[in-house]
């Protein structure tokens, strides 16, 4: 069966392991090794994730079933002030995409978002990202794109996409 938990701080490693073996095979075929590597290290250090949590106002949450931790989703309510909950990752491994699990993760963030008086859920995509066709399948359209300076001259090529509540 399964469950979706808030992350404490004690999860952050499970949360660091689970970006380790997901985003290779995500992103293996968009970006080089050299972003990848620069990519996790930048959003998935401890530090990195404890200063989301602490800083910036980040909610992770984890989902589970009975042979462990399939992935992870987080989000940020009222995003810059505005009525609308940010879905800044969600993350499956490999073997558990497919299953629901991603469904269940966003019906959770706007169960959550609903409860605070939020009316739409958004996500940034790589745009060269399967998953934009799960995101659009489970009901978001993509109302823009922008080209985000990461530093280490790396580019993010993102859709964005929003989900009314």
């Amino acid at each position: 069966m399964l469950e979706i938990i808030v992350a404490s701080e004690e999860h952050l490693p499970e949360i660091n392991r689970i970006a380790h073996e997901t985003w290779p095979s995500t992103f293996g075929e968009i970006l080089s090794p050299q972003q990848i590597s620069y990519m996790l290290e930048w959003m998935y250090s401890i530090d990195s994730l404890k200063q989301q949590i602490t800083e910036k106002g980040h909610v992770f949450l984890l989902a589970k079933d009975e042979s462990g931790f399939l992935g992870y989703a987080s989000y940020e309510l009222h995003y810059q002030g505005l009525h609308k909950t940010k879905i800044h990752k969600i993350y499956l491994l490999p073997a558990s995409q497919g299953k629901g699990v991603g469904a269940a993760l966003i019906a959770q963030i706007g169960a959550r978002a609903t409860q605070h008086n939020d009316l739409s859920l958004l996500l940034n995509v790589n745009r060269h990202n399967k998953a934009v066709g799960f995101y659009e399948k489970v009901g978001f359209q993509i109302v823009g794109s922008e080209d985000i300076d990461i530093g280490d001259g790396f580019l993010m090529q993102d859709f964005i996409m929003e989900k009314p509540l």
